[in-house]
């Protein structure tokens, strides 16, 4: 019996692909990363005490309700028919209402509160209103909260 020896192959690892892969990694995790942001760069305010001198400005504020019919309703008084578009009360009311919170030196800030049953042009008409009396600040209420 002859018995035959293996010549042994010797195994190559080949280092170049891997160092190409090395590079390629650090490359793209040195171009990914973001330089740390410094504890001086953070704006910071410490607490301190307030004084009594402050006054806390509060906004003034105008709730406008929409009824199911389209009429226009505002602090429980109707002020437009479901028939005038225009709602020229209710521009000339919140005319009013801007000056005086000019005047108080407070932002005028409108509530619009709309039930579910009225259209989508009332509410634009509110709006448009509320543009002509050149109130910006308008708010568009839902009745997913219920009042206590």
């Amino acid at each position: 019996m002859i018995i035959r020896r293996r010549e042994e192959q010797s195994v190559e690892v080949q280092l170049a692909p891997m160092a190409d892969i090395g590079f390629l990694l650090l490359c793209f995790f040195l171009i990914s990363s973001r330089p740390p942001r410094y504890e001086a760069d953070l704006g910071m305010t410490l607490p301190g005490s307030v004084s009594d001198e402050v006054s806390v400005e509060i906004p003034e504020e105008i709730r406008i309700a929409i009824l199911a019919d389209g009429a226009v309703e505002v602090n429980e008084e109707i002020i437009g028919s479901p028939a005038d578009q225009e709602l020229k009360p209710l521009v000339g009311l919140l005319s009013k209402f801007k000056e005086a919170a000019e005047l108080n030196q407070s932002k005028a800030l409108v509530t619009v509160d709309a039930v579910n049953q009225s259209t989508h042009q009332r509410i634009v008409d509110v709006l448009n209103a509320c543009g002509l009396a050149g109130i910006r600040g308008v708010t568009l209420a839902d009745d997913t909260t219920e009042e206590l």
